[in-house]
């Protein structure tokens, strides 16, 4: 084989796929470092303020490189025919490479157009869609989903393991049955083609929304494979073709193969299922597994597998959100949820949301294999909160109790119909719930009248306090037991129909999850467990004047679940607006990988730097230090003057302000201050004031009611007469991420204080030990002075919130904004080295306030139009 196909792709100075020319040359160095990173195999954590292009960037750089992989792969496939020189051997090579050569441009223009078919297709069935009357769908009565089964419904699924005479070729049939709904020939995948494949995640589905107008936005041009009359050229390159700005309106429309991931509760469009009181997956799970007119309407009869192939293709012809999948589903009367499934091995763009990528469970659900693929998280921000809430499981005492009852109560049913396997496996469960809550309820009898309400122990240390019995169960085949058997949800839904049966008002509850879930996730933290993990007791008010036990696993290191997906993929792409401090993104998730694996990219602003006046306010009017420790937040004099400051911002500042807390109980500490001192009646006097809900359901509202006061009286000219909003809020809330306060919506942010966490917390306290543990065990030295391992992440964990609250205000070329900082620390070195790279430059650290205002004043009267 020739060592072309070793050879590696030269990044590219330029990228006619991004669709505005010329490109800022900050977007140009970003693609090209995303370029390079992919083709060389690393790690990269990308900082690119919102307003920069950073979606577009990303999809642009990446699918370049696609492109160029998949000539690189063709050209691989020609060299391997061979390198012949022999002067008779040549015509032969040249010859079969051309012979060759046609046959990828055939399948390529064969899949093509079978694209192109499903595309027209998907146009005439919208088209006779708006043309018809639609009529509500008649509601499937398939019995697969009524409440009255016969009891044996709710016997566990057969294990595999149970008979000893089943040969084992049938018994790994059985197991590979068992898996779910690859039973069926149409999610059967083993010979599907696949291709390398980009992994797009963020946070939301909203947020996933918003990627495929960028994607159809980039002038993605089809890759010329065929030799047309000719040979390939000397090299043995296949040459690459790009349509001239002339010929645009002539070429086909070229897409990039994509499929959006969701789940069940996104992507299902059987009305019957979705109108019935219990859980949406388990009802699925029940119509896929029945036969004939039971099964469910929107999968295709076994034996016709063709429809879901058409339906993939549809599904692949054009990218789709979350919402078009939903639609055309309906259209192509064919379930959305498999077909996206089934569309994964030959989509070359995935996006999915972070559950979906991050957990082996998920990835093994949906087929995905990361091997050599390319990851982008974006909002990567959030990823090791994410990563570590993910593996957080809670179960409090009442789903214990309730999930110990209902065993109980299975158990006794159905004893005479388990197999002696099941009974084994149901008693060592029915062993270790029944000594988790017996020990549960001699640590809440222990610690009711203790001063400290809370304990944090290791596994092991559980383990051992609940005797030697339960100790000795295998937690590992139990938790195998309840995921191969599925007796969670048989058990739940036996429980759910007798007391339905006593009191048919207690029809079980929409969505509800079945409390023996909550044990199983529980059961899944111990037995994945290790040194990184802790188990915490603690007392919560569950009602007035009554305390209850929650139990809770926390894993403190979020590297090792994510090493998995950076071990297996090609290369991993970290970027948000805001990654700093990125260090400490690195010496989270990173610290197994060597050095030279791991890059960071951080961009500056598109904006000019006129457009941005950020300033660190140290002192007072009064002169004296400006800091917003806990222990002064209470104080009547700091809160004084604190109003008295944000009113002469609120004097010169034009439009829209807003202010952020470190948190909701100082902004209503302040609040009352103020209304009983009369500067609330002041600061309206000004703007129209506004605070953010403790109600997530309030805020739409209190968002429109701020905008309208900000662009309300445009015509006059005085900054007072001519109106303006003042928005407070609270840093890590509902407004500090994921909002856009462009323009007259934020002509100020203020970032009062900074918003460390409570060091009274027993979970932040294991997580500051462990890691100063850690790096004690590895051995790092830090220099003299430095802070350790925990100071670093506890500022660390403070920095990561304020950045976000500072990306709110500027979102676009033109925009403009200040930012003010009131507290002295943030003119500390530290702090400031973890501010984004973007503002730490242009920073103003004053000398006193009659600076601060002759600056303000200066940056608003030059922005004065």
């Amino acid at each position: 084989m020739s060592d072309a196909i070793t050879l590696g792709l030269p990044t590219p100075k330029e990228f006619p796929a991004f669709p505005y020319s010329p490109p800022y040359p900050i977007q140009v160095d970003l693609m090209r470092h995303l370029y390079t990173s992919i083709e060389e195999k690393k790690v990269t954590i990308v900082e690119s303020p919102t307003g920069t292009g950073k979606t577009l960037s990303l999809l642009c750089a990446s699918l370049t490189w696609l492109t160029d992989e998949k000539n690189r792969a063709k050209k691989g496939i020609l060299d391997a025919l061979g390198t012949e020189t022999d002067a008779g051997r040549d015509w032969v090579l040249a010859q079969t490479r051309e012979r060759r050569a046609r046959e990828l441009e055939a399948e390529e223009r064969e899949y093509e157009e079978r694209l192109g078919e499903a595309r027209k297709k998907e146009e005439a069935m919208k088209r006779m869609a708006r043309s018809r009357v639609h009529k509500k769908a008649k509601l499937d009565t398939a019995p697969g989903l009524d409440f009255q089964d016969p009891d044996d419904v709710f016997l566990p699924e057969s294990l595999a393991d149970e008979e000893d005479n089943i040969s084992p070729a049938v018994r790994a049939l059985m197991a590979r049955v068992e898996k779910g709904p690859s039973k069926n020939s149409f999610f059967d995948q083993e010979d599907e083609p696949t291709c390398t494949k980009i992994y797009y995640a963020s946070r939301t589905h909203s947020q996933l929304a918003q990627i495929l107008p960028e994607l159809r936005r980039l002038k993605l041009t089809p890759v010329v494979s065929a030799v047309p009359t000719t040979s390939c050229n000397s090299s043995g390159d296949i040459p690459r073709k790009r349509a001239a700005p002339d010929e645009e309106d002539d070429m086909p429309v070229v897409y990039s193969r994509t499929v959006s991931l969701g789940s069940r509760k996104q992507l299902c469009i059987n009305d019957t299922v979705r109108s019935k009181s219990k859980d949406l997956d388990e009802g699925c799970r029940e119509l896929v597994a029945e036969k004939g007119d039971k099964r469910c309407q929107y999968l295709p009869a076994l034996g016709e597998e063709t429809l879901m192939l058409d339906f993939r293709d549809q599904i692949l012809a054009s990218p789709k959100d979350i919402e078009d999948l939903a639609a055309v589903g309906r259209l192509a009367h064919t379930c959305p949820y498999f077909g996206s499934r089934r569309a994964i091995p030959q989509a070359e763009l995935i996006t999915l949301p972070y559950n979906l990528l991050l957990q082996k469970t998920a990835r093994e659900a949906l087929g995905i294999d990361l091997t050599d693929q390319i990851v982008i998280i974006d909002e990567a921000h959030n990823l090791i909160p994410t990563l570590l809430s993910l593996s957080t499981a809670r179960l409090p005492f009442s789903t214990l109790s309730t999930s110990f009852q209902q065993v109980c109560i299975y158990v006794s049913k159905f004893r005479a119909k388990l197999s002696p396997t099941n009974m084994l496996h149901l008693k060592r469960l029915v062993m270790f719930l029944d000594g988790l809550q017996k020990y549960a309820l001699e640590w809440k009898e222990k610690n009711a009248k203790a001063d400290c309400k809370v304990e944090v122990m290791t596994v092991a240390d559980l383990l051992d306090r609940l005797g030697r019995k339960v100790a000795g169960v295998n937690l590992l085949e139990i938790e195998a037991y309840l995921k191969s058997s599925k007796i969670a949800r048989k058990i739940s839904g036996y429980s759910d129909k007798e007391a339905e049966k006593q009191d048919p008002k207690l029809r079980p509850r929409r969505g509800a999850v079945p409390p023996l879930h909550a044990v199983e996730a529980f059961l899944l933290a111990l037995t994945g467990t290790n040194d990184d993990g802790r188990l915490t007791f603690s007392l919560v008010r569950t009602h007035p004047g009554k305390d209850d036990v929650e139990m809770k696993y926390q894993l403190l290191n979020p590297a090792p679940h994510f090493l998995e997906v950076v071990e297996s993929a090609r290369s991993v792409i970290l970027a948000g607006g805001t990654m700093s401090p990125i260090s400490d993104v690195i010496n989270q998730l990173f610290t197994q990988l060597p050095a030279e694996k791991i890059t960071s990219f951080s961009c500056g602003h598109i904006i000019p730097e006129s457009n941005l006046r950020t300033i660190v306010v140290g002192k007072g009017p009064r002169g004296g230090e400006v800091e917003y420790k806990a222990g002064k937040q209470g104080d009547e004099a700091v809160i004084g003057e604190l109003g008295q400051i944000l009113l002469n911002f609120a004097s010169l500042v034009p439009r829209g302000m807003i202010v952020f807390f470190p948190s909701y109980h100082f902004l209503n500490t302040a609040k009352a201050a103020w209304q009983k001192s009369g500067a609330l009646a002041r600061f309206e006097g000004k703007k129209k004031v506004f605070f953010e809900p403790e109600q997530a359901t309030q805020v739409d509202q209190v968002l429109q009611d701020y905008s309208s006061a900000v662009h309300g009286d445009s015509n006059t000219e005085s900054p007072v007469k001519r109106g303006g909003g003042l928005l407070f809020a609270v840093i890590g809330a509902k407004l500090s991420e994921g909002l856009n306060f462009a323009d007259d919506l934020a002509r100020a942010v203020v970032i009062v204080g900074l918003p460390f966490a409570n060091l009274g917390s027993p979970e932040l306290r294991e997580r500051m030990k462990y890691v100063k543990q850690l790096e004690e065990k590895q051995g790092t030295k830090r220099p003299p002075g430095q802070k350790d391992a925990a100071a670093e992440l506890y500022e660390n964990l403070c920095m990561n919130a304020v950045n976000q609250s500072i990306g709110r205000a500027i979102r676009h070329q033109g925009d403009w904004a200040a930012l003010i900082l009131l507290d002295q620390r943030y003119g500390s070195a530290s702090i400031r080295a973890k501010l984004p790279k973007w503002i730490g430059g242009g920073m103003t650290v004053t000398d006193g306030f009659g600076q601060v205002i002759r600056e303000l004043g200066s940056f608003y009267k030059n922005k004065r139009l």
